[in-house]
Parts: C-alpha cells; sequence; structure tokens
C-alpha cells in the first residue's frame, strides 16, 4: 500500500480510537492485499476485494479471512469512500471453541509450583483480577491501591479504564516481590530493559515451565488463567454483569461465553432424560 493511503488509513483509524493491536493487524491485512495484485488498493475494483476473499477461504485460514474482510471494509468504505455491496456481505463463520479452563485445585497446584517472585507476582495478577497479559505487563507501581483494595487498569483493550479487585493474597505476593526485587517507581514489572514493561513472551515461558513442573496436563497460556478467573467468578455466583466489567468486555455475549464452560451450571442444569424415564406412561396415546 502507498505511503500516503498508509498514513490516511491509520489516521482513520486513530481519529476513532482503534487499539494499536488493531491497526496493526488491519495495516498488515491490507498491505498483503495489496502484494497479492502489487497494486495499491486505491486503483483496485470490487471484484478484486471479491477475487481476493474467495482466494483467503480457500487458502487461508478462517481467522484470516475475517480479518482482511474487516480491514478492506474500513479502508474502503471509511478511507477511500467506496461502499461497494461486497463490503456488506457478511463475515465468513470461524470455529468457535469453548475456553480451557483450569479447576481451582489446579490452579493452586500451578502457584506451588512457581517460585520466582516477579513471575509468580504477575501470574496471579492475572489470575486474581482477570486482566489480559498486556495489561498485567504494563500495571505500574502507582496502579496498586492498597487501601481501597483496588487494582487499576490503565488502557485496556478500546483503551478503557476499569478498576478490578485487589485480592489479600495477590497484595502479600506483590510485597514479597518488591521486597526481593525493588522494581523501581515506575513499571511495577519492568522488562530486561528497566525503562520498559516486561515482555509477555518471557512470562509465557514461565506460565508453560510451571505448568510443567506441576503436571498439569491442559494446555496453560496467561489467557487460561483470565478464562478461569471468569469461570471461577460464575461458578460462585457472581452475577454476569458484574463479570463483564470486571473483564472489561464491551459486550455481554463475550461474557456469556463463560456460562457454557461453568461446571456448576452445567451440573445444576437437569437433563430431560430424567423427565422422560420418570414420566407416566398411562399419557401415552395408544
Amino acid at each position: 500500500m502507498v505511503t500516503v493511503l498508509r498514513q490516511r488509513f491509520i489516521e482513520d483509524m486513530q481519529i476513532r480510537n482503534f487499539a494499536p493491536g488493531t491497526q496493526k493487524a488491519y495495516v498488515a491485512a491490507a498491505v498483503a492485499y495489496a502484494k497479492h495484485y502489487w497494486r495499491s488498493p486505491a486503483v483496485l475494483g470490487s471484484e478484486h476485494v471479491r477475487s481476493y476473499l474467495v482466494y483467503l477461504t480457500k487458502c487461508e485460514t478462517i481467522s484470516a479471512a475475517k480479518m482482511a474482510n474487516a480491514s478492506l471494509r474500513f479502508l474502503y468504505r471509511t478511507t477511500l469512500g467506496r461502499d461497494w455491496r461486497i463490503l456488506h456481505d457478511p463475515f465468513p463463520k470461524c470455529e468457535r471453541k469453548l475456553p480451557i479452563v483450569l479447576s481451582l485445585g489446579e490452579v493452586a497446584l500451578f502457584f506451588d509450583a512457581l517460585e520466582n517472585p516477579k513471575y509468580r507476582a504477575i501470574l496471579m495478577a492475572v489470575y486474581g483480577g482477570g486482566l489480559r497479559a498486556s495489561e498485567a505487563s504494563h500495571l505500574r507501581v502507582g496502579d496498586i491501591d492498597s487501601q481501597r483494595m483496588q487494582i487499576r487498569v490503565a488502557h485496556g483493550k478500546g483503551a478503557k479504564d476499569r478498576y478490578v479487585m485487589l485480592p489479600p493474597t495477590l497484595l502479600t505476593c506483590l510485597r514479597e516481590y518488591w521486597r526481593v526485587e525493588r522494581p523501581g517507581r515506575d513499571w511495577l514489572f519492568p522488562g530486561a530493559v528497566p525503562t520498559q514493561p516486561i515482555n509477555p513472551r518471557s512470562v509465557l515461558g514461565a506460565c508453560k515451565s510451571a505448568a510443567a513442573a506441576a503436571g498439569l496436563r491442559k494446555r496453560v497460556t496467561l489467557h487460561t488463567f483470565r478464562h478461569s478467573f471468569a469461570t471461577h467468578l460464575l461458578e460462585s455466583g457472581a452475577d454476569i454483569r458484574l463479570v463483564q466489567v470486571l473483564l472489561g468486555h464491551r459486550s455481554l455475549r463475550t461474557t456469556a461465553l463463560y456460562t457454557h464452560v461453568s461446571q456448576k451450571t452445567i451440573n445444576a442444569t437437569q437433563s430431560p432424560l430424567e423427565l422422560a424415564l420418570a414420566a407416566p406412561r398411562s399419557d401415552v396415546a395408544t
């Protein structure tokens, strides 16, 4: 994509407060589209868009096709002002898998196996507050409010701030980490370069090592603890709208996904098989 068009594309996203990650993904998808034809998107038409999307659905993953679809919709409709019919067609459907969730016992085993104070503290923050990996890595010292027992999550997804709970166990863990590491007065979890936050990839490495040491057979990632946080809250009786606020979800439908993996919800729902076998046979027509 030519430099002028790329810059305008990015500015249009910035005006609408798109997250940096979304901007990066949209630009990458648009650049891939331009390289496919080796021409600027500005000189391509609706049939080029259609052929490219057909190509992606056949040769790439559905998620890649969906991202390209979203990027090209914004590029043509907003930046270039071309509102073609193809840009209104439904997104390709992605296979929706239920998230992997740890049991309370598995969470305990995991933290028993995690000895490094820094990684223990940041992963406890991920689980204890339901944080995204990027949110936990970008915590600042001033975000921990021990008086109100809250954590301030600044510039979460969608550039929105929110507050989550600060569990007493997490506060104790953070104080122990502070006593041992003395991270400074800016980033709570500084990286190899103290002026920069910790890289989530290094946290993921520690996460996988601890999961293996704990003998967990499930695939454990940083997001597994956010999934587990939401599910465990719902199983303990928390209101789904409260969970939505704590997770920073824009839509309640996203939070409702966790109702499908809640063991308490599943086990409390009676199968119609029980009702059918207990039903009187006398009301059956002969």
